[in-house]
């Protein structure tokens, strides 16, 4: 079993990913869960995922004791495969292919672990002026390319298999969004479980990336 290699919020502040586009591959998922947010003025309650990519071609040293690690980037999504939803927009990009009613149904989004595709990366600018970087485009690697092989450690997170050892890794802002979800209350408190069944198995087809 490989040594895990955790991802950890220093405070620290770091040149941004360059803007351009590059090999990726799908390393991480992390549930957040059931959540209350407002949008456009209203409140509304959605079920949120993060995904996580490294860019294995762009190998850094955090600090110059550390080994070479890739750059990463993530970005959230709500759990939805309805048609007009960012992530179901997202993944027919990326697979180059829509899905079928049925697929769509119900997905597995943990499919995507160590799948690899091409993303654009564009700098946008928060209000306090800092440019950070932002997943632009999604799709599929050129025709043939190959990714590198897998660097870090695959994770996967959830509230059905929790582990508080992996969830205390994770960058403050992630964790406090988390303590936050119906699922996080439902852990601490087992006498009332809330239980969500958002993804499940779907079919795959050879000739896609998944």
């Amino acid at each position: 079993m490989s040594t895990p290699i955790y991802a950890t919020d220093s405070g620290e502040k770091r040149e941004p990913i360059p803007a351009g586009n590059y090999m990726a591959r799908c390393y991480q998922m992390i549930h957040i869960g059931t959540v209350s947010e407002s949008i456009n003025g209203a409140t509304k309650i959605l079920d949120k995922v993060r995904i996580g990519w490294e860019l294995p071609t762009e190998m850094v040293k955090f600090k110059d004791e550390d080994p070479e690690r890739p750059l990463t980037i993530s970005k959230e999504f709500t759990l939805s495969m309805n048609e007009k939803a960012n992530l179901r927009k997202f993944l027919v990009n990326w697979r180059g292919k829509d899905f079928t009613p049925e697929q769509a149904k119900q997905f597995d989004i943990t499919v995507l672990i160590g799948k690899p595709c091409l993303l654009n990366i564009i700098h946008k600018a928060a209000k306090n002026g800092n440019i950070y970087p932002e997943i632009g485009t999604v799709s599929p690697l050129t025709k043939g390319s190959t990714c590198p092989i897998p660097v870090l450690q695959p994770k996967v997170i959830t509230y059905e298999n929790w582990d508080q050892q992996e969830f205390e890794y994770l960058p403050e802002y992630i964790k406090a969004k988390m303590r936050g979800s119906l699922e996080y209350v439902a852990i601490q408190n087992p006498h009332n479980i809330a239980t969500n069944d958002a993804v499940s198995n779907s079919t795959e087809d050879d000739d896609l990336p998944f």
